[in-house]
């Protein structure tokens, strides 16, 4: 008869074998047995749902099976068989790893030692089904490294500084570009940032990063910052402080952008205009001297024709007309700097200018630099604006100076150069041939390849802030360019610089102009407009002493009113800027009816081009200021072509 007590007991147990059966197929992950010799002992529903196995396959394959069945669905197969070997070889060893199937699927694996009694029996692996948050991590790490990318190519960074009282702050890769800090070596402190910012702004730093904490005020500011590399940069850094449910600040979440580029150009333009508005002033200046300087020349040249040698004023007088033409220097570097010098291109020496620019660059120059020359002879002569060239000159020297703080030497040099194929493929789009070489050599500083490459650009300068503008080198270049040359700069840091401009020759015979000696002079009637009466009545003076009949005028309203009244009229020799009804105006309305009236334009600078609708001939320009012989030669000279 057999004791109810083990009935009781047998029960108990089918029932915690049921209860473990029933855990065992219901658990979330899939889970395999296996005893020492390979073979399968258990498996869950989960596991055959997860693998995609029948009870069938299982039974009959086998560990063996299960291996081959997935190798061609696995992107690593060697794992599952690799790894499973060698927990065989160690029963006591824990294996985790991940399965990854070509699906895109993937298993976390665990395998741990099946033990009786302390004694390893088999082994057990569990699969959990880990796709979901792998996919989710790849899709963050596609957005990582997307704002990163974007944060790159806008060169923006970002940075979270924690206010919980964990002092804790994170910077993004750009960041660490912008401060250049190589990444891993940053520090994590909350702040950290405000050691990168300059000394002198960190207290506008602070008291905007306090205001936006305290009671949300917008966290904008544009601020220094000095790199981990010495450099200094402005950046714009804006930020939101983040709040819990209760209003208390969590952390500050911001932006650093790196703005140094574009308050560059900010400077550049507003010194663009500054330099416009002080050339407006400059042009308008010069004009008004100009016309003082029109004056005085042309008085103290008809008192020099009026005073014999050995009168005892002449000296006096010669010494007003020195120093007027003095003033006449002043005016062009004034029009040269407004960029509203009159352009007077023509053939002349350059080696003559050069020798003439010896005193004055002396004198610019100071002690401390030795000025040398080296001109060649018989050096043809160019085409182009005396004037101008002379200045590109004054630039260049002007800029060696500054190169030799310490004092040093500075060679201006002219020859005829025989430029071979050679050269001009290295200097193009010089072509081969002869040419006059004007060279500007120093022995300063000297510059690197990167500011060679940039050092015609207009803007750009290598001077400390508020001591240069970087418009003279784009200057020089310009009025290489505009007379048909070229320019070239050679340097080396330590051993001086070298510009060498190159221009075409011109042929002697083109030196000579006006008419030659001996030849008659021409007479007629001149309109002569001009508001200011010094030069007014010096232009009246210096024609009638030649015989010409002159219609004097002060205003182009007087001029037309005259014109209307006076049909025998040969020339109109007017000042382009005037009160009222310029010159240009003027001359464009006695042209509808007079069609061949020819037109002499006497101005000391211009912003326009000066042309004439209707007229036959392009207009003269008689440039400020100007003597009585000027005035002469101008007007037998346009009025014999009109007859011609």
């Amino acid at each position: 008869m057999s004791d109810p007590s083990d009935s009781a007991h047998h029960t108990s147990l089918e029932t915690s074998i049921a209860l473990l059966e029933t855990m065992f197929d219901a658990t979330h992950g899939g889970i395999l047995v296996l005893d020492l010799n390979r073979n399968v002992v258990r498996y869950n529903r989960r596991f055959l749902h997860m693998f995609g196995f029948t009870a069938d396959e299982m039974d009959r394959g086998g560990l063996d099976g299960t291996v081959a069945a997935l190798s061609d669905q696995l992107e690593h197969a060697d794992r599952l068989l690799g790894n499973a070997e060698r927990f065989f070889s160690d029963p006591g060893a824990e294996i985790v790893d991940t399965l990854r199937f070509k699906d895109g699927r993937v298993y976390e694996r665990f395998v741990a030692p099946h033990r009786v009694d302390d004694r390893v029996v088999g082994i057990v692996a569990s699969f959990h089904d880990i796709s979901q948050m792998v996919r989710t991590e790849q899709a963050l790490q596609y957005h990582r490294a997307f704002l990163e990318k974007a944060q790159e190519v806008a060169h923006i960074g970002s940075w979270v500084a924690e206010l919980d009282g964990s002092e804790q702050l994170g910077w993004s890769t750009e960041t660490h570009r912008i401060l250049g800090v190589p990444i891993g070596e940053s520090s994590t402190r909350a702040d950290a940032m405000v050691n990168f910012v300059h000394p002198d702004d960190r207290d506008a730093v602070r008291r905007m990063s306090e205001s936006a904490i305290a009671d949300d005020t917008p966290y904008d500011i544009e601020h220094r910052i000095i790199r981990g590399d010495g450099a200094v940069r402005w950046v714009h850094t804006r930020a939101d402080v983040v709040r819990n449910e209760a209003g208390k600040p969590m952390r500050m979440v911001g932006t650093l952008q790196d703005v140094t580029d574009r308050r560059l150009l900010e400077d550049q333009l507003r010194q663009a205009q500054k330099l416009e508005a002080i050339g407006r002033l400059a042009g308008g200046i010069a004009h008004d001297l100009n016309n003082a300087l029109t004056a005085i020349v042309g008085y103290t040249e008809l008192s020099l024709d009026a005073l014999a040698d050995g009168h005892p004023a002449r000296p006096d007088v010669q010494e007003i007309r020195r120093a007027a033409e003095r003033a006449e220097s002043v005016t062009r570097q004034l029009l040269a700097f407004s960029r509203k010098q009159l352009l007077e291109p023509r053939v002349f020496y350059v080696s003559d200018s050069v020798a003439s620019l010896g005193r004055m660059l002396e004198r610019l120059l100071g002690s401390g630099v030795e000025l040398k020359t080296a001109i060649a002879e018989e050096v043809p002569p160019i085409y182009g604006d005396p004037g101008q060239i002379e200045q590109a000159i004054i630039n260049l020297a002007v800029n060696a100076r500054d190169a030799m703080p310490n004092g040093g030497r500075l060679t201006l040099g002219v020859t005829l150069a025989d430029v071979d194929d050679a050269f001009a493929q290295a200097h193009r789009p010089m072509t081969p041939g002869l040419y006059v070489e004007l060279s500007v050599i120093d022995t300063g500083e000297g510059m690197e390849p990167g500011t060679q490459a940039h050092v015609f650009e207009p803007f750009f300068t290598t001077k400390e802030v508020g001591k240069g503008t970087g418009l003279g080198l784009a200057m020089v270049y310009g009025t290489v360019k505009q007379s048909g040359g070229f320019i070239f700069v050679e340097s080396e840091l330590g051993k001086g610089t070298a510009f060498r401009m190159y221009f075409h020759p011109a042929p002697k015979k083109e030196l000579t102009s006006g008419p030659k000696a001996g030849q008659s002079s021409i007479k007629g009637t001149v309109l002569v407009v001009e508001d200011e009466a010094a030069v007014r009545n010096l232009v009246v003076t210096a024609l009638k002493a030649q015989g010409f009949r002159v219609i004097p005028a002060s205003s182009g309203e007087e001029a037309l009113r005259l014109g209307a009244a006076e049909p025998n009229i040969d020339l109109l020799l007017t000042d382009a800027h005037m009160p009222g009804l310029s010159g240009i105006e003027l001359a464009r309305t006695l042209i509808k009816a007079r069609p061949n009236l020819p037109v002499i334009v006497m101005t000391g600078y211009t912003d326009d081009p000066l042309t004439i609708d209707g007229a036959r001939e392009p207009v003269v320009l008689l440039p400020k200021p100007f003597t009585p012989k000027d005035i002469r030669q101008k007007v037998e000279l346009v009025l014999r072509r009109a007859v011609s």
